[in-house]
């Protein structure tokens, strides 16, 4: 279960590219890791597509940006393709990062219970810790917000800029 001040839960999954992605390769510097149910919904394509725009400021800051879905490499290159993503977005059909980060829970829709992603985003340290959380998130806007959440974290600790 994710929580702030803990570390981030180890993973290993495919983007959508196919090529593996591991926790220890956003280890060292500042990364946003942001779960979301399926790419080409449209709140999900939203976050995404707000990510995307702003993922040069995020590089700028030294910080990786990361999507994590149940979606297969397949769906998510077509959609990558299709909307020229830079974002880095991650694969993992079995949710095993989905469940041990707490995401993966009971959902209601249209009053029929079934599982399925909570959206949420984490903002990781230099040293794999969280450092802010947010959970239940509203697509809209919130790009924005943990770009300024990241500006607040490294103006509190300027030492901690992950660039190498």
């Amino acid at each position: 279960m994710l929580e702030t001040g803990r570390k981030f839960p180890s993973f290993t999954l495919p983007d959508a590219r196919g090529a593996k992605a591991r926790l220890k390769d956003f280890v060292g510097s500042w990364a946003v890791i942001y779960f979301y149910s399926k790419i080409s919904t449209s709140g999900c394509s939203l976050e995404a597509h707000e990510f995307d725009a702003l993922l040069p400021e995020f590089e700028k800051l030294g910080t990786a940006v990361a999507g994590v879905s149940p979606d297969t490499p397949g769906a998510l290159c077509k959609a990558a393709d299709k909307n020229s993503y830079a974002l880095r977005l991650l694969s993992d059909p079995e949710h095993k990062l989905l469940e041990a980060a707490g995401v993966w829970q009971k959902k209601m829709l249209y009053g029929k219970e079934h599982m399925g992603v909570v959206r949420t985003t984490a903002l990781v340290d230099p040293s794999g810790k969280v450092r802010k959380l947010w959970s239940k998130v509203k697509p809209q806007g919130h790009a924005q917000a943990v770009l300024e959440a990241l500006k607040e974290a490294l103006e509190k600790a300027p030492g901690e800029t992950g660039t190498p």
